[in-house]
């Protein structure tokens, strides 16, 4: 069984790209060069403002502005035309769009060994060319979720994927193999983030640094270093965990407050909140904490 694609064929400019997806029913918003949604304003910085969470409607931020990656997506015309965005668009690379608000889940292949892979695995679908493998587009959604197999990822409901064309073949329905990818194992390490309270190996529980700016200085700039990114976005955020962690983990500085703005700087370039917590888990496993 399959369904119609909702995705239009004509665009000349980001903007107007935009526009016709919009109008199509899929959430839109714009990337930058790299393939990154714009970073939040002053206001939004750290989700001061409150974020943006819901799936559906996003909210409870009321900002104007393209904040809030793949929750910034919109089929409203008048904003995506508003004055507030055309400094975006004036900017923007590229136009992404909120799968999961679309009803869609999009299967990203990375490379020719994940794209033979899914010929040989899941039933065929609507397919887009990409840089270097193809979007694979179902009909239906599920959570997204990042590297489920070697080059192999799920963007549907909170995440974003990036408006190749519409791509060739007909929609077919979002089946249990694919649903299957994002189910993981139990793993033994810890799922989520978690205050250091106990002692660990090393140094005894007994913070060497005794400089509270110290590990705020650390936390400013791991923040830093994920929002930079431009490229190799999961790598950039496992590696800034793991050097966080080696630098304050063992010591039992580290709050729910610290972890919670590295999340945030993670979400904001497109991670979802369950690569984040692979991620964190992960850091802790190879650091044997």
């Amino acid at each position: 069984m399959t369904q119609p694609m909702p995705f239009p064929r004509v665009g000349v400019t980001p903007l107007s790209t935009a526009l016709a997806l919009a109008a199509a029913g899929v959430p839109v918003l714009p990337l930058r060069a790299g393939k990154v949604p714009f970073g939040n304003c002053r206001t939004c910085k750290d989700n001061a403002c409150g974020g943006r969470s819901n799936m559906k409607t996003p909210g409870p931020c009321a900002c104007a502005l393209p904040c809030h990656a793949w929750a910034a997506a919109t089929t409203n015309p008048c904003v995506l035309a508003s004055p507030a965005w055309a400094p975006a668009w004036r900017e923007a690379a590229a136009v992404a769009y909120h799968p999961g608000g679309a009803g869609l889940t999009v299967v990203d292949l990375d490379d020719e060994a994940a794209v033979t892979w899914a010929r040989a695995t899941l039933p065929a679908t609507r397919t887009v060319p990409t840089t270097r493998g193809e979007h694979w587009i179902y009909q239906g959604t599920m959570p997204s979720s990042n590297a489920v197999r070697p080059g192999v990822d799920i963007k549907s409901l909170m995440a974003y994927a990036r408006w190749l064309g519409p791509g060739t073949g007909p929609t077919a329905v979002l089946p249990p193999v694919v649903r299957a990818l994002a189910v993981k194992e139990a793993s033994p390490a810890p799922r989520a983030p978690q205050r250091l309270s106990v002692p660990l190996r090393g140094h005894g529980g007994e913070c060497p640094h005794r400089m509270p700016a110290y590990l705020e200085r650390g936390i400013a700039m791991a923040e830093q270093r994920i929002s930079d990114a431009r490229s190799a976005v999961h790598a950039t955020v496992y590696r800034t965990f793991l050097a966080v962690l080696a630098a304050h983990g063992a010591c039992g500085c580290l709050t729910d407050t610290h972890v919670n703005r590295l999340f945030t700087a993670a979400q904001a370039k497109g991670e979802t909140p369950r690569h984040c917590t692979d991620a964190w888990a992960n850091a802790l496993a190879r650091l044997g904490m």
